[in-house]
């Protein structure tokens, strides 16, 4: 890698998965893998193999599956069975780096780990060795480095190079640096530890303060040449670096920063809106880069400006982010060529059989609505791609609500399988509601709705809905996805794909 080149570490599956409610199933851990993959990340941060069984079998099938494209990495403690554990979870990779870490801030030392800093060095130097007898690509990361005392940092860090680890991360695990010191830090370790040459420093910056991404630039400043980040800046609690926004502010402000990134920056708006629809974290709408409103000029003088040179208010393109806004582009006659083109041009490659789907979705709904948009388009093929395999069918519903009236719903069920179509009613606190109830009632699962959100795909009185919720059963949370003119028809299908994965993990 030359020294203009920034490689991009994305733990979206480790560390944006432990936001809360923000869960993944293997095969969804797999298919934002594959996108990442193909978006151009060169690290793959693929989970926490000790945590649990699920975390071993995602990284395990992460590394056998693109581990011959990109490094597949897996996090470990400074402890014997999380190393032995990562590496057993990597060796189908062939390209694989091991993550392991061990706090040093003296909070740390003395309140969690109890131990002493020779103690620290010690089981850091013990820890990386091992490591890298299993996995040689090792990186080494003191936690909370940003609160720990610079030099007994420095100490901790030449050790750790001398004992083979070739990364050296210094996160910033609760958000408390500010640019200027966490960019002092950074250059402290690059001019005081005689041996950092032979490694390569990363930044880790959580967003507690709203500062993880300058943050991570100040440490490019100071000679960082690795960053880790997640899409739509997922992570514990506030959340990490954002991705997206780092990736366009290297791309945008070459001239001050001079260096780049292998990311494919046009795969960044529908790559947002995957992890957005697998872990249900709405992305709000004006989120720098990837949200709605992004690209959108409302003001009159800023409107004037664009249309005389787009330069005037807009610092990057839309398309250099695959943005997709509301530009209007079918109608009910068009035809199957004229759609097939729009979906490529719109960056997804789809089979036959789905774009069959979404031709006959697109028809149905051109019955419905006079005009169609690329949000129309895009939020179809959403919706038709990443489901698990359905446990039940919704055939038909019926509500009834309104001003001195109990609402009430009617279900037409059928099960996976079976021909016999399941009927029941129930009422509630409108006819959202008291479908849900009813649905709950057929297939047997009760849960507590944890998340009701409702969002417009393109504009006017005939827009399609998008209904997303999270719903808990047993202490987990499922997240569903609906899509229709009509919000009760949207939020029934997302509350019974969050029922029938529900079902699907019950059932594992």
């Amino acid at each position: 890698m030359s020294g203009n080149s920034i490689t991009i570490f994305d733990t979206t599956l480790r560390d944006g998965e432990q936001s809360p409610g923000c869960s993944m199933t293997t095969d969804e851990k797999l298919e934002v893998a594959k996108a990442l993959v193909e978006l151009g990340v060169d690290v793959i941060e693929a989970g926490f193999p000790i945590a649990s069984p699920g975390d071993f079998e995602a990284v395990k099938r992460i590394a056998q599956e693109f581990g011959s494209r990109t490094m597949i990495c897996g996090l470990a403690r400074c402890r014997k069975d999380d190393i032995d554990r990562a590496a057993e979870a990597l060796k189908h990779a062939e390209k694989a780096r091991m993550h392991v870490f061990l706090a040093t801030s003296k909070i740390h030392m003395e309140h969690k780990l109890k131990m002493t800093p020779a103690e620290i060095v010690s089981v850091a130097v013990e820890m990386v060795k091992r490591a890298v007898d299993l996995i040689p690509n090792v990186e080494f990361s003191p936690e909370d480095a940003a609160r720990t005392e610079v030099n007994f940092l420095c100490e901790v860090v030449e050790k750790a190079i001398d004992a083979g680890a070739t990364t050296i991360n210094i996160p910033d695990t609760v958000g408390y640096a500010t640019p200027q010191q966490y960019y002092n830090v950074i250059r402290h370790l690059k001019t005081h530890v005689p041996n950092i040459e032979k490694a390569v420093i990363s930044t880790h910056c959580h967003n507690d303060l709203g500062l993880a991404v300058a943050n991570s630039l100040a440490g490019v400043e100071a000679g960082a040449r690795q960053i880790e980040c997640t899409i739509n800046g997922l992570g514990e609690r506030a959340g990490n670096a954002a991705l997206e926004e780092i990736v366009m502010a290297l791309r945008t402000r070459a001239d001050h920063y001079k260096v780049d990134t292998k990311i494919n920056t046009p795969k960044l708006f529908a790559m947002s809106r995957m992890v957005s629809r697998i872990t249900g974290m709405m992305v709000q709408r004006n989120k720098a880069i990837v949200g709605q409103n992004a690209f959108a000029h409302e003001a009159g003088i800023h409107q004037h400006g664009i249309l005389q040179e787009r330069s005037t208010y807009e610092i990057m393109r839309p398309e250099d982010v695959g943005y997709v806004g509301v530009n209007l582009v079918l109608g009910k006659h068009s035809g199957r060529h004229a759609l097939r083109d729009r979906v490529k041009h719109l960056g997804f490659e789809v089979s036959d059989a789905v774009f069959e789907q979404i031709y006959n979705g697109l028809m149905t709904l051109a019955d419905k609505k006079k005009e169609i948009y690329d949000s129309d388009i895009v939020a179809l093929i959403e919706n038709l791609t990443g489901e698990t395999r359905d446990e039940w069918e919704l055939i038909k519903f019926h509500t009834l609500a309104g001003t001195d009236v109990l609402p009430t719903a009617t279900l037409e069920m059928k099960r996976g399988g079976s021909s016999d179509v399941i009927r029941d009613a129930a009422t509630g606190d409108g006819p959202v509601d008291a479908v849900f109830c009813a649905m709950e009632r057929i297939c047997g699962v009760s849960g507590r709705l944890a998340e009701y959100n409702v969002r417009s795909v393109s504009s006017g009185k005939d827009a399609q809905g998008e209904v997303s919720v999270a719903l808990e059963v047993d202490g987990h949370t499922y997240h569903g996805r609906g899509l229709s003119t009509d919000i009760v028809a949207a939020s029934a299908q997302a509350y019974l794909k969050a029922i029938n994965r529900a079902i699907a993990d019950q059932k594992k």
